[in-house]
């Protein structure tokens, strides 16, 4: 197990998902919906969404009017980086870059402002693996 992650997931309960997807059937939805169902409050950021999982979706993370504590990304290894510096500008503890997501850049960014930083692993599977629920 990951401690990074599995202190990321201890401590925070706040997750803004950059690329939640509006499709059930895709990882983008499922893994942010069990993280929801754990307690966790998950805020959408996706452009053209008006409201996902019963929450209000946001068109970036700028446009967030909460505290975001962790920023997790499902987007394309290669947008990695640009969501780092986005999530640094709105003070994120942490950066966590799903699985089958990694961007030397991106961790560069987040570990240079002192943000957390796991990449390439599912944040619902080291929930389920830990235990760990918010409600």
């Amino acid at each position: 197990m990951n401690e990074t992650a599995e202190r990321i997931l201890r401590q925070y309960r706040t997750i803004a998902v950059v690329g939640l997807s509006t499709n059930p059937d895709k990882a983008a939805h499922s893994v942010p919906a069990a993280m929801q169902a754990a307690g966790f409050r998950v805020i959408p950021v996706h452009p053209g969404a008006e409201e996902i999982l019963g929450e209000r979706a946001y068109r970036s993370l700028a446009d967030v009017p909460e505290p975001v504590e962790v920023v997790e990304v499902f987007r394309p290894s290669p947008e990695a980086a640009d969501v780092a510096r986005q999530a640094v500008q709105v003070g994120a503890k942490a950066l966590w870059l799903q699985q089958g997501i990694a961007s030397a850049e991106a961790r560069a960014i987040a570990e240079e402002a002192g943000l957390d930083y796991v990449e390439d692993i599912c944040m619902a599977v080291v929930r389920s693996i830990a235990q760990i629920r918010k409600d």
